[in-house]
């Protein structure tokens, strides 16, 4: 029997029409036109010339691409560890009773969640600068000032120092996930642990985590996905260098195209892009669903 105060199926297709074709127009035709453009060498003009897969013959040779997606990995990883982890560490005493204030200490961690990646990317810019960041005036002032150096120029840290940003940026983001996972566990189940003796970290690892297993895994999916698409606070930042030292796919898919004016190559990079990323994301929930699995039986 139908549910007299139920929304008609033409009424909630109504409501969804404007946002599909906003996604449509938006998302997927993009895509179509860009796996169209790769297959022409075309430098943005009205003349384009059809060369097949030339371009993405040339993807897998070209090597600032391919390092590129080295940095991406590596970003990834860091993210990850650093977002997902220190966000839990912060629900996890945030859901305790040992921090006070904790509408004030929310708001503080998830503060940084409501700037936008350039402003990120110019504050740590400044803390980072050689005459009057934050980070040398702190080494000058407890007299390590032969630690002084311009740290963004610095090829061994610089991709380091540009994940930074992402991992501070995001922890409240998660933080928040994970304390609304938080308030679903039954109380009852804490309360039984520390009856048997369990301490705040027995608590935490043997059963809060497997608890709030299946968030983790999207907080994880999450994290992946914006890591691989990440750009604006790395173009403020480094600009993807010194030389290519903190590129990420992205950085180098635009300067290819509105730098070096090569959108047919660009549109093809785009291609691959997604591709490897849709390959990560399905791989590591495979991955994922294979260890719940395993845990099931």
């Amino acid at each position: 029997m139908q549910n007299p105060i139920a929304p008609k199926k033409h009424v909630l297709l109504l409501y969804l029409l404007p946002g599909f074709l906003l996604y449509t127009f938006v998302v997927v035709v993009p895509i179509f036109v860009a796996a169209y453009c790769g297959f022409f060498n075309w430098s943005g003009g009205p003349k384009m010339r059809f060369i097949g897969f030339r371009n993405y013959a040339e993807l897998f040779k070209d090597g600032v691409f391919w390092l590129s997606f080295r940095n991406n990995i590596l970003l990834t990883v860091i993210s990850a560890v650093g977002q997902i982890g220190i966000a839990f560490l912060f629900a996890s005493l945030l859901s305790s009773g040992l921090v006070r204030a904790k509408a004030f200490h929310r708001t503080v961690i998830f503060l940084p969640c409501v700037f936008s990646a350039v402003v990120v990317g110019f504050i740590w810019s400044m803390i980072y600068d050689y005459n009057y960041g934050l980070i040398n005036q702190f080494l000058k002032l407890i007299g390590k000032g032969s630690a002084v150096k311009p740290w963004l120029s610095d090829p061994k840290w610089s991709l380091v120092l540009v994940t930074i940003p992402l991992v501070w940026q995001y922890i409240g983001y998660y933080m928040v996930i994970l304390l609304s996972a938080y308030s679903s566990i039954d109380r009852s189940v804490l309360e039984m642990a520390e009856l048997d003796g369990a301490t705040g970290w027995k608590k935490a690892v043997y059963i809060t985590l497997p608890l709030l297993k299946n968030t983790l895994f999207v907080c994880l999916t999450l994290c992946i996905a914006g890591s691989m698409r990440v750009f604006d606070n790395i173009y403020v930042m480094t600009g993807g260098g010194p030389g290519n030292s903190s590129s990420v796919m992205a950085l180098y898919a635009y300067n290819t195209s509105f730098v070096r004016y090569r959108m047919g190559y660009g549109s093809a990079m785009s291609i691959l892009i997604l591709a490897l990323s849709l390959l990560i994301i399905g791989g590591s929930r495979g991955l994922l669903a294979r260890f719940n699995r395993k845990e099931g039986t």
